[in-house]
């Protein structure tokens, strides 16, 4: 580039550049937006005595189920929700990358090669060669306001993502619970189906010898008749369960169910502890920093709007060369600088009412934020309360199936002898078989809600799951 053409563009650029590092942001400062306007209770309604022995974010392997954490690690490294959600993240990632691409100029180059035809034209091929940049200068925030937005955009993205993978293990890890469950009862209705067989068969030999009436033989049959149908609702609802985890993971139906169908205990959860101070939630929870992620892009979307209505300056140049012969192409060089500035003076209301539509948005994000946070609290309470109810509920249950299994049996060996009468039997029966599903219901409900208190309180992700750092990348 000739000197006089370096001279006259440094001249042009160099003071738009200094407007430009100087320039000012006309969208409100994330500091503006950073309280939710919420009073957060100093405490939780329930304390953990003791401190959690477990990693929160590998909260499934403190169940000491391996096939549970084996399912989760599966499905937090094949399910297609986590693929969907890591390409939105990737597609953030480049429109970060598209955002800040315009704090630099746009370069472009071209070259042509002409002959001209006709009778009095010489044979002489003219080459042309040209360089040609353009920079719009950032005076008022516009660029800088579109990469904040799209800073922010891959950040929640990333903490979308976080949020999912949280969601993902939990719901495997409740749908094992879930299974391990229906295999029991599963089981249990199957052993109780046997001891009602053995009625049925004591019922008719009484019946035949003439120790009883038809009357129990009946109710025998009616008993053993609706357990049996029981048994296929149960089949149904353990398959189901196991295919929706099989969707979870990534794979046809059928390994999974085989590999649930064996009746297995259900795990016994660890204590939670150290539940933090309820305002922790707004670092601990990937959703509440997605939504303040959100609502910190939408406010940047304010600048851009707003900066529509000041003056745009952009710069351009050229450099071209002329000549007739390759070799000496560059003999003659020319060059044009121009700073241009266009200033908006009517557009109907049309930027006016874009302006109005972004601080609405914001305004929109801002209450998102503020329900994802009021969410977070709720889940967590209820979970709290939950996990309480649970633990009551054992220590009654364990009582009453003890005493259910006593009496079933004293009632069994009692009508045998003929000492009592079919219809105590059924009621004994009856009440063991409630007895032992309401046991290993109220043991899946302790670890479900152990599941649901420790995702309340952000297990199930950590640091490293979340999306890169504001101040990452080559400019802020």
């Amino acid at each position: 580039m000739p000197r006089a053409i370096r001279q006259a563009w440094f001249a042009t650029a160099a003071p738009a550049l200094a407007m430009a590092l100087g320039g000012c942001s006309l969208g409100p400062s994330p500091e503006s937006v950073s309280d939710p306007g919420i009073a957060f209770p100093e405490a939780w309604s329930e304390q953990a005595p003791a401190e959690a022995a477990y990693d929160l974010a590998r909260y499934w392997q403190a169940l000491d189920d391996p096939l549970l954490g084996e399912l989760v690690e599966a499905a937090l490294a094949n399910n297609l929700d986590l693929a969907q959600s890591s390409a939105r993240l990737v597609q953030a990632r480049e429109g970060l990358a598209q955002a800040r691409a315009g704090y630099f100029p746009q370069l472009g180059a071209d070259g042509r090669a002409t002959r001209g035809i006709g009778e009095n034209v010489g044979d002489d091929v003219a080459f042309n060669v040209g360089l040609n940049a353009s920079w719009e200068v950032d005076l008022f925030g516009s660029v800088s306001s579109s990469v904040a937005a799209a800073r922010f955009d891959y950040e929640s993205a990333g903490y979308d993502l976080a949020d999912l993978q949280r969601a993902i293990a939990g719901q495997v890890a409740q749908e094992v619970i879930n299974a391990r469950s229906t295999a029991l009862r599963l089981a249990i209705a199957r052993d109780t189906l046997a001891n009602q067989n053995e009625n049925f068969q004591i019922a008719r030999w009484r019946n035949q010898a003439g120790l009883a009436s038809f009357l129990d033989v009946e109710q025998a049959r009616n008993q053993r008749a609706q357990t049996a149908a029981s048994i296929p609702l149960l089949e149904s609802s353990l398959a189901a369960t196991s295919n929706a985890i099989s969707t979870l993971i990534g794979e046809p139906p059928g390994r999974v169910h085989q590999l649930l169908a064996a009746p297995t205990d259900i795990p016994e959860p660890p204590v939670v502890g150290n539940f933090g101070a309820p305002a922790d939630l707004l670092r601990r929870r990937p959703d509440v920093r997605s939504a303040e992620a959100r609502l910190l892009s939408d406010t940047a979307r304010i600048g851009i709007a707003r900066a529509q209505m000041f003056p745009l300056l952009v710069l351009t140049g050229n450099i071209s060369t002329t000549d007739v012969g390759p070799l000496s192409l560059f003999d003659l060089v020319a060059g044009t600088v121009m700073a241009s500035v266009n200033q908006l003076l009517f557009d109907g209301g049309r930027t006016a009412a874009q302006i109005a539509s972004a601080e609405a948005l914001a305004d929109g994000s801002l209450a998102g934020w503020r329900k994802a946070i009021l969410v977070a609290l709720e889940e967590t309470e209820t979970a709290i309360a939950s996990r309480r109810s649970a633990e009551a509920r054992l220590g009654d249950l364990a009582e009453a199936l003890d005493a259910a299994n006593n009496a079933a049996i004293l009632a069994r060996s009692q009508y045998q002898a003929g000492l009592t009468d079919f219809e105590t039997l059924l009621i004994a029966e009856g009440q063991l078989l409630s007895a032992r599903n309401a046991m290993v219901s109220a043991q899946a409900d302790r670890a479900a809600a152990f599941v649901r208190l420790t995702q309340a309180l952000g297990g199930g992700w950590t640091i490293e799951d979340e999306a890169p750092r504001a101040d990452d990348g080559n400019r802020p």
